[in-house]
């Protein structure tokens, strides 16, 4: 049997216990240090968006920034952060959201795009899906176009997906 996955996706290890015992992280650091590995992964997660008109990135914080700005780059699109309580000047608008070992809270500049903006929503791995449903929440809010999500890694067994609304796309490069 051949490997479905591409050879940049064996840089992903599996780090046990973190952030809470029981949690199995995907961590993709060592993908993040070898740049042909980023550059692929990054085209990999573009491709299904290139021809939408993107015309910002929502990228979820912390890992979600990174993927988010290089797709941002590769689309020719601006970025956006969402972030946790706290971290954004000005006003902010924020949303609450439950985690599979707890909640937390998470927020965007108030007007940080004007209404009716095309925007893709990025974060590095879809598990239950509470963090990306916020993150559309606040998109709403923002009164932005919805273009759908990505994310590099979704982990199959813990039913994120099934929180993501139907019709609207979401685009997952590695299924684990």
């Amino acid at each position: 049997m051949t490997n479905p996955y591409p050879h940049w996706a064996g840089a992903i290890r599996d780090v046990a216990d973190f952030p809470r015992p029981g949690i199995r992280f995907k961590d993709i650091t060592p993908l993040l240090a070898d740049a042909d590995g980023f550059r692929a992964a990054v085209a990999a997660m573009a491709d299904p968006w290139r021809a939408a008109g993107v015309q910002a990135v929502l990228g979820v914080e912390a890992r979600g920034f990174i993927l988010g700005a290089a797709l941002a780059l590769e689309l020719g699109a601006g970025f956006v952060p969402v972030r946790k309580p706290g971290k954004l000047p000005g006003a902010t608008l924020a949303q609450e959201y439950a985690l599979e070992y707890g909640s937390d809270r998470i927020e965007v500049c108030a007007g940080a795009i004007a209404p009716g903006t095309r925007v893709l929503l990025i974060d590095d791995v879809l598990a239950t899906g509470g963090t990306l449903a916020a993150a559309l929440l606040l998109a709403r809010r923002l009164e932005a176009e919805v273009l759908g999500a990505a994310v590099l890694v979704e982990l199959d067994g813990l039913g994120g997906r099934q929180r993501w609304p139907d019709g609207l796309p979401l685009q997952a490069t590695l299924a684990y």
